[in-house]
């Protein structure tokens, strides 16, 4: 797909209005004029998307359509700018967050997640904000509204806050446990496993983190050393997920002494078993509640 023109469905994905709203505004406010293929198949162009989240982000904020599309493009951006910094809509700021990456505006979102930490706490903004953003984004990829490199420039941006927020943690409790964190072998996808070293370092708690694409024996090797407590992994894309089940039978039974502690798509909801040595984690707030309670234990 040309990602200077988007379909109506790219639209209502991005958006949230549904296409036969587009189409109506369309008609009675002249808001977008798409272009058509031979076959008369709307075509949006970027800033007809930009306009289009931006209409949406001041409709879902109670503005009506009517006077919308009175507004100029200026006085729309000025009133979004406003409505952004105001609103304590988490729907808000993931739109504008999508309005940044589509723009490729790290200034934007800069600012966006400065607001929402002041407002909110770094962890809150993460999981209220962040987190249902990248659901979004993964979305959208697949369908191709978006390109790589937009979700490559906002996925390292975020990756770049939780690496900062680490590193203001500080370990210095008395019923300390030791975590190592790694991905498969082969595994990127770093953001989940990254904000989960947050939780548990800012919970008091030792972290070795190996990061991206760990083969089993590398991780063998460093666990020898270390002697983990637990080992957590996130599972999202590698292994392939008819060979998942393998993979996570082998770590159970490499590391019979260690607690295994597993997330990701390719382990949440897929009727992966396990032996006891080993928990899957659905969600973070399941990981929080986990690593919280390890107090208790001691």
């Amino acid at each position: 797909m040309n990602v200077s023109s988007y379909s109506i469905k790219d639209l209502e994905n991005l958006t949230g209005i549904k296409a036969h709203t587009i189409r109506m505004w369309e008609q009675r406010y002249g808001i977008l004029k798409p272009e058509r293929t031979d076959t008369n198949i709307r075509l949006y162009s970027t800033s007809e998307l930009k306009m289009m989240l931006n209409i949406a982000l001041l409709n879902n904020h109670g503005i009506k359509i009517s006077k919308i599309a009175r507004m100029s493009h200026e006085e729309i951006r000025a009133k979004v700018m406003e409505t952004i910094h105001k609103s304590g809509s988490y729907d808000n700021q993931i739109n504008a967050l999508t309005l940044a990456m589509i723009d490729l505006d790290e200034a934007q979102f800069e600012k966006i997640m400065a607001t929402n930490i002041l407002q909110y706490g770094f962890e809150k903004t993460m999981m209220n904000i962040i987190y249902p953003f990248l659901v979004k984004i993964g979305t959208l990829w697949t369908t191709d509204a978006i390109n790589p490199a937009q979700e490559h420039f906002i996925t390292n941006l975020i990756r770049q806050k939780i690496i900062v927020a680490i590193d203001g943690q500080f370990e210095a409790r008395p019923y300390q446990k030791k975590f190592m964190l790694f991905l498969p072998e082969g595994e990127l996808h770093e953001i989940s496993l990254l904000f989960s070293y947050y939780i548990i370092k800012s919970r008091g708690h030792k972290v070795i983190y190996l990061g991206q694409s760990t083969p089993l024996s590398d991780l063998a090797q460093v666990y020898d050393i270390h002697k983990p407590d637990y080992l957590l992994t996130v599972i999202t894309s590698v292994p392939p997920e008819d060979t998942v089940q393998a993979y996570v039978d082998a770590l159970c039974k490499r590391f019979p002494q260690a607690h295994l502690l597993l997330s990701g798509y390719q382990v949440v909801g897929q009727d992966i078993q396990v032996s006891d040595n080993a928990t899957i984690i659905n969600q973070i707030r399941d990981l929080i509640e986990f690593v919280e309670n390890l107090k208790y234990a001691n």
